[in-house]
């Protein structure tokens, strides 16, 4: 996914947001997408789910 930088930085915001911290997941974001954890493709599925929604252009309002 390094090649879209918008769909990475979401994902990472949603990785962040939901195992803030190692209680939570083992390794970091980066280590996490280099293995694909189970992590990483839930918040990578969070993140498309979210632009689908909010689609090209629009801006999502967080809460």
């Amino acid at each position: 996914m390094h090649h879209d930088v918008r769909l990475r930085a979401a994902a990472r915001a949603i990785f962040d947001a939901v195992y803030p911290t190692d209680d939570f997941t083992p390794v970091a974001f980066d280590q996490a997408e280099r293995f694909e954890t189970i992590h990483y493709r839930r918040a990578v599925e969070a993140a498309q789910a979210c632009f689908l929604v909010v689609g090209d252009g629009e801006q999502l309002v967080l809460i």
